[in-house]
């Protein structure tokens, strides 16, 4: 978005938060520069002195996939705070409301310019990311299900910079104390990243495999596979505890005939389920973000009746 090119609130809102703005493509520049000099290393002779090649980039990945889970967040806490909270609390948006600015086009700059640089950012911060996690993929904590790389690898992560712009505008008008906003921005869009995660895996159902006798042990599933539950199953067409034989016989392969135990489940989630779920999940964050901005603007508008 240059400068040269806006008119009116939007070109004040780029002017007023520049240095903001210029701060993400250096984050993504450093980002690229740190995940090439990681991945070098771990390619490197000097790399066995962690024991593992691979083990400074890990360690930088791990960081990395926590630090993207927290830039939904820090986006939502600048837009509530700095964009709009701040401007409300000094009373400066009023500047902006004598230079034939309406409300509507005020709060409508705000969100768009933040709109766009969340966007741009979170996806150019996700293309590097993949860049550093493909040495690592299928290993522990760099599969596609786990929290991090699922989140970075797949469309949820811009979703949810969305989402966050969205609750902050919200929370900006009805909280218009700077930090207090930020704070609350923060904790809304970290709730919903919290109560999606948790029911992610809900969204399409699981595939099962089973076994018709104990003693040959858990059916394994593909190796790329998310396992959600493995148990036991009994001839009622019930389902035991995996613990359950163990408890009572002390072995795995042993169960007290009033179990009925028949055998072995396996409930998991294919690496097909990756997008269908991405897809759900995105659908559901962007419903929610389009909620907060409708209820952004109805604030505004009971605001200045």
């Amino acid at each position: 978005m240059s400068v040269l090119t806006l008119k009116g609130p939007r070109w004040v809102t780029v002017r007023q938060h520049r240095r903001a703005l210029w701060a993400l493509p250096a984050a993504v520049a450093v980002s690229l520069a740190v995940v090439v000099a990681l991945r070098w290393w771990a390619g490197n002779p000097a790399g066995l002195l962690w024991n593992v090649p691979d083990g400074p980039l890990r360690v930088g990945m791990e960081y990395a996939g926590t630090a993207m889970l927290f830039l939904p967040l820090l986006l939502g806490a600048f837009v509530a705070g700095p964009m709009i909270a701040r401007e409300l609390e000094s009373g400066t948006y009023r500047l902006a409301l004598t230079q034939s600015t309406t409300p509507r086009s005020w709060l409508a700059s705000k969100i768009t310019v933040a709109a766009v640089a969340a966007v741009a950012g979170s996806a150019a911060l996700a293309g590097v990311y993949r860049i550093g996690w493909a040495p690592l993929d299928g290993t522990h904590q760099f599969a596609w299900a786990d929290r991090g790389p699922y989140e970075a690898l797949g469309t949820v992560l811009v979703a949810y910079c969305l989402l966050g712009v969205a609750v902050g505008a919200l929370v900006g008008q009805l909280v218009p104390r700077t930090l207090a906003a930020m704070a609350v921005t923060g904790l809304v869009t970290g709730l919903v990243m919290a109560l999606l995660g948790a029911l992610r895996w809900s969204f399409l159902p699981v595939r099962t495999l089973t076994t018709s006798v104990v003693g040959h042990g858990v059916p394994m599933p593909p190796g790329d596979a998310f396992m959600m539950d493995s148990g036991l199953t009994t001839a009622a067409g019930g389902r035991l505890p995996e613990w359950t034989c163990f408890a009572r016989s002390g072995r795995l392969d042993v169960c007290p005939e009033d179990l009925n135990v028949t055998g072995w489940y396996v409930d998991y989630h294919p690496a097909t389920h990756y997008w269908p779920t991405q897809s759900i999940e995105t659908a559901v964050v962007l419903a929610l973000a389009a909620l907060a901005l409708w209820a952004a603007f109805a604030v505004l508008r009971a605001r200045h009746r």
